[in-house]
């Protein structure tokens, strides 16, 4: 057996909980960067934050130009931002993007040179400055993991900087700083959580030696992330619809704010798999949002493998809340799939590729380059040869799936429209 464990120094998690945050800023440091976005910033609850912030450090500066996907012009300016205040500890305020985007800063302060000489796994040689994360969705995860996704010009794909040495410090997850988060966003990031979940419980496993949890970053499911990544399905799954429908549902933003922390935990190790390293080219081109894409994927990367897990599958229709008592594990697996339709559906996720402006002529091409990605794509269950690949893109374009009949589930509520 060999297992690890991956995450911040302390999580601190519940309704309130984001008072604590400047106590535990001037713990760290005397002189702040805080990373956030201007919306966010003209929002009540995160101006308190940084206003209280500012009272307890020496030293503060906001950077709040930050634009989706992190492209690397943001990470210069985000980085001068730091050395103008000459920050001893970052303060993220946001969702993925902003903490993605504190996460490369604190690499290059303490390390020096651009985000390209970190690209991979385990290339940041030590730790950065301290980073305090605070998420203000319930979708990424990225306040607990090793993974910091950015956008690259000279690229046709997103890039990831992995590293143990990136985890948060601290992170504060609040459900309260959700309430305000629309529907749309509620709906991409939350089918982010849930990919997270779902892919994480039907990695691939993987044997490994001493120094792989050391030299690795994602290591394939064992059985910590299992647990974490059914308790994430288990929740979600039954609140996505009602927190997408009724951002007021405090039970809701509970239920997903624990959740998207869960799934996190569970692929901080496990890791990703086909829908994620399909997301890469597909949103690079498409400019359409990761949570819309990687949900899009998830039901025709699942298919394509369900011979390899089809009891996964089964375990995971159960969590979900399907009645699948009498089923066979193959039944049980094709009633999971048919409700993972119906809630994407639900949510407004469209059903295939083409209705996001995917050419189907660019679908081997995307495959390819997703083959390339192989920290992801490494923890696909299924063939992950470009043929298969592009087969799942193929799929996913033509929207086969959308034949399937759903089956009653306990945990259905009322659909949502927009």
């Amino acid at each position: 057996m060999l297992e690890t464990v991956r995450g911040p120094r302390q999580l601190i998690m519940g309704e309130g909980v984001a008072q604590n945050i400047p106590r535990v800023v001037a713990e760290l440091g005397s002189r702040v960067l805080v990373v956030t976005d201007h919306v966010l910033l003209g929002q009540p609850a995160v101006a308190g934050i940084v206003a209280a912030v500012r009272e307890k450090v020496d030293a503060l500066e906001v950077f709040s130009d930050g634009t989706p996907d992190v492209p690397l012009a943001d990470v210069a300016l985000a980085v001068a931002a730091a050395a103008e205040v000459d920050a001893d500890v970052i303060l993220a305020i946001g969702g993925g993007t902003v903490i993605d985007l504190a996460k490369i800063v604190g690499v290059i302060r303490r390390h020096g040179g651009t985000p390209r000489d970190y690209y991979g796994e385990s290339k940041v040689p030590g730790p950065t400055i301290p980073l305090i994360a605070v998420p203000t969705t319930s979708g990424t995860g990225s306040e607990l993991t090793p993974v910091s996704v950015l956008t690259d010009p000279d690229r046709e794909l997103k890039v990831g900087v992995s590293s143990v040495h990136i985890v948060p410090d601290f992170a504060i997850v609040d459900p309260e700083l959700t309430y305000s988060c629309p529907a749309t966003v509620t709906a991409h990031s939350g089918i982010d959580a849930f990919c997270h979940a779902v892919e994480s419980y039907t990695a691939r496993p993987r044997p490994h030696g001493p120094r792989d949890p050391v030299e690795q970053v994602f290591l394939g499911r064992n059985s910590i992330t299992d647990h974490h990544a059914l308790l994430a399905a288990e929740r979600i799954a039954r609140s996505l619809r009602r927190a997408v429908s009724d951002g007021s549902d405090t039970d809701a933003r509970a239920d997903m704010s624990y959740g998207s922390m869960l799934a996190g935990l569970a692929f901080s190790h496990a890791g990703n798999a086909a829908p994620h390293a399909l997301q890469y080219p597909i949103g690079a081109a498409t400019h359409t949002p990761h949570g819309l894409g990687v949900g899009l994927l998830l039901p025709y990367a699942l298919d394509a493998a369900r011979d390899a897990i089809s009891n996964r599958l089964a375990v995971l229709a159960r969590v979900c809340g399907l009645d699948v008592t009498d089923a066979s594990d193959a039944e049980a697996a094709d009633s999971f799939l048919t409700w993972l339709d119906q809630l994407l559906a639900d949510i407004g996720i469209p059903p295939t590729l083409a209705d996001i402006g995917v050419a189907r002529a660019d679908l081997p091409r995307f495959a390819e380059m997703a083959g390339g990605v192989t920290r992801l794509i490494q923890n696909h269950p299924g063939p992950t040869d470009t043929a298969s690949l592009t087969a799942i893109l193929e799929a996913a374009w033509t929207g086969d799936r959308f034949r399937h009949v759903l089956t009653p589930s306990r945990n259905s509520d009322r659909p949502f429209t927009q």
